[in-house]
């Protein structure tokens, strides 16, 4: 299994203050990474760092070539990034929404391209959008909108697609059908997925690596039914919890305590 992203000795400084402290993983290409710990941990951070959304020392390279090397919108191509909680214009339909994913292959004053037509439409199937691609999207549900910001971030047509926890605010069913899309797209187009996840469940049942990171630091990474066990819970997030076998064969943890 090669890594399409390594990371090595990464430190991140928002306003003189050190947050990320000199971080090392990799990232394997054409599975799904989950990047876990408390709040205020500096998970997100990584992930912005990692995308050059914010300025670190260190080292980042993808498929071996350092991402400071890549010019905006070749990286663009590459990587995409869905933010927490994303914010678009009250006017924006979804088609809108996903035809701006196709900047990266814009020029300046180039025109929209039979290959941004075919993009956006396999943008929208991919996530079931179609149908709603006439839509306002401040009448969706928030699963929808979710699934057409995921469209909006495959237009762009990218290897890597990273998300900061792309459950937040959703109910439970709307959580299960975004993590669902994820894993389909993974496993059917190859694309390789790096998420901030709250929802530990969530990188047990859909995660090939987890990235465990506390106060800045990285505890461990490996298999998620190896890693995420109440021993880490304890140690991590100072809670007890009790481990349970679910009809699929996987293991999932219910916090009962605090510690």
């Amino acid at each position: 299994m090669s890594n399409i992203i390594e990371i090595k000795d990464l430190v991140v400084a928002i306003n003189k203050k050190e947050i990320v402290h000199g971080v090392s993983f990799a990232v394997p290409e054409g599975k799904i990474t989950a990047i876990i710990g408390p709040n205020g941990c500096g998970k997100s951070t990584t992930l912005k760092a990692i995308s050059r959304n914010l300025a670190y020392k260190g080292s980042v390279t993808f498929k071996g070539k350092d991402v400071s090397k890549f010019s905006r919108k070749e990286f663009a191509r590459a990587l995409a990034i869905l933010t927490q909680s994303p914010q678009a214009p009250t006017d924006l339909t979804v088609f809108d929404l996903v035809n701006m994913g196709r900047f990266p292959y814009h020029s300046f004053l180039g025109g929209t391209t039979p290959e941004d037509t075919e993009a956006v439409r396999w943008a929208l199937e991919q996530t079931n959008m179609t149908s709603m691609k006439h839509r306002l999207l401040v009448t969706l549900s928030g699963g929808e909108r979710q699934r057409a910001w995921i469209a909006m971030a495959l237009a762009q047509r990218p290897e890597v697609l990273f998300l900061d926890e792309p459950t937040t605010y959703l109910d439970i069913c709307h959580q299960l059908e975004v993590m669902q899309l994820l894993a389909r797209l993974n496993k059917e187009l190859g694309l390789t997925v790096v998420m901030v996840v709250h929802e530990l469940n969530h990188a047990i049942q859909y995660a090939d690596e987890v990235v465990v990171v506390k106060a800045g630091s990285l505890v461990t990474t490996g298999a998620p039914k190896e890693i995420i066990k109440p021993k880490l819970l304890a140690e991590v997030f100072n809670v007890q919890a009790d481990e349970f076998e679910c009809s699929n064969g996987l293991k999932a943890l219910v916090p009962v305590n605090l510690i």
